[in-house]
């Protein structure tokens, strides 16, 4: 049963690629985030490894609110490594296990990346997709990511 909300199947479905979009570059980040959980070293070694953690955790839960939003607006969600790769606006470095700092500087890189998305999606909720739910969704995650690369920032100053 489709979802009888106020949008048209068109505007509906425009939201979903966005947010389908979003879930595959969110999860890439996670696995990132957490590989880099995994396989820190160094002197700064508990510190990076809890702060990883924390990166890695707040992801999941976006991960699962970006798939609730997908479906509560009716559409569904690739849920496969496959598809997230395939789907992803990230870069992915397969056999590449940098420095700590260097992860930091990884992970900074993909949050600006999914902020500078975010800008765009969100104005494409507002102006071509008539959504102000999505709209204001995605912003509230563009000021988590926000947040995260500022800590993932200063964390590099100290370089």
């Amino acid at each position: 049963m489709k979802p009888n909300i106020g949008l048209n199947d068109s505007d509906r479905q425009g939201v979903v690629a966005i947010l389908q979009t979003l879930l595959a570059d969110e999860y890439v980040l996670y696995t990132r985030a957490r590989n880099y959980h995994w396989n820190v070293t160094g002197p700064q070694f508990n510190d990076l490894h809890k702060f990883f953690e924390a990166q890695y955790e707040a992801i999941d839960a976006i991960i699962d609110e970006v798939a609730e939003r997908a479906r509560a607006l009716g559409g569904t969600v690739g849920a496969t490594l496959a598809e997230f790769v395939k789907g992803t606006r990230l870069h992915e470095t397969p056999g590449r296990t940098p420095a700590a700092l260097d992860m930091v500087g990884d992970l900074l890189a993909d949050h600006e990346t999914i902020i500078r998305q975010l800008r765009a999606d969100v104005e494409a909720c507002a102006a071509k997709f008539h959504d102000a739910g999505t709209q204001d969704f995605l912003t509230g995650l563009m000021e988590q990511h926000e947040k995260m690369a500022w800590m993932l920032r200063s964390f590099q100053q100290g370089r």
